[in-house]
């Protein structure tokens, strides 16, 4: 069932899209060798909390398993939907943060991955071509043009570099519910796949590996990693389908005001498709 939102329903999950991007934002402040993801996690969830908002991860169910923290964090071969605990970060280290907030009955979803201290030639150019590609994606994402063109514009872009596009993972719609329909991935055929509506809300977020597009699943059923064990990067935007051009509703600029990404001369600002 595809849900299109009203103007009044848009703001809302604009607020919640802008709380994710406050509390990226914090936890940035805290990324540094010597620092554990627990210590990130708890960051987040006093800090979404403290706003009148309910981390939205924290208790999601699938089967049987049960997220237990509020953020997913998901260092180097980690793709996503890593737990956050006793792992110290290490100077070099390649983190995937992935938050989620539930407020006034609207979900926000964005992700960001962050070098902590000096990150390698070889790494900063994984995040440059995977962070370029989401605006790829979202370009694509105006009444008319189909799912698979979002794919499409991932794909090709990340494949042309050499690096993997993860199959098994994928984008999704969101709302009153945080995984809505459709399904986005980031592989696809131009010209396929369901017709993009006015008003629908999707979150779209490649998933890009370094090596293999291959992955594998952790023991405790969550964490998704490289088959190969190569770094994983993935950044993630909350985008309303429009005429002419996409809204994008989350944002990068709290984050980027705390950080100085390695590649952000080389890519879009997060705020020139819509606003």
């Amino acid at each position: 069932m595809i849900s299109l939102k009203s103007v009044r329903e848009i703001e809302r999950m604009r607020e919640s899209a802008h709380l994710v991007g406050r509390t990226l934002a914090e936890v940035a402040k805290y990324i540094k060798p010597g620092v554990t993801t627990a210590e990130l996690d708890a960051v987040a969830d006093d800090f979404i909390r403290s706003h009148n908002a309910t981390p939205a991860f924290k208790g999601y169910k699938v089967g049987r398993l049960t997220f237990p923290k509020t953020l997913c964090i998901s260092v180097n071969a980690e793709v996503v939907h890593g737990i956050p605990g006793d792992y110290v970060l290490q100077e070099g280290d390649l983190i995937s943060v992935d938050c989620g907030v539930l407020l006034e009955g609207y979900y926000g979803d964005s992700a960001y991955t962050f070098g902590v201290g000096e990150i390698s030639p070889e790494h900063a150019r994984l995040c440059r071509v995977t962070y370029e590609a989401l605006y790829k994606g979202v370009e694509k994402a105006v009444t008319g043009n189909r799912i698979g063109d979002i794919g499409y514009a991932v794909q090709s872009y990340c494949e042309s570099h050499g690096y993997g596009v993860v199959r098994e993972l994928v984008g999704h719609g969101i709302g009153r519910k945080l995984h809505e329909e459709p399904q986005v991935p980031n592989y696809g055929r131009q010209g396929t796949g369901r017709k993009l509506k006015e008003g629908l809300t999707l979150c779209i977020e490649p998933m890009i590996n370094l090596g293999t597009h291959e992955v594998v699943t952790d023991e405790d059923g969550w964490t998704i990693r490289t088959a190969d064990g190569l770094p994983s990067a993935h950044y993630e935007h909350m985008v309303v389908v429009r005429g002419g051009k996409p809204e994008i509703l989350s944002t990068f600029e709290y984050i980027e005001e705390i950080v100085e990404a390695p590649y952000k001369d080389h890519a879009p600002h997060g705020e020139t498709i819509g606003h």
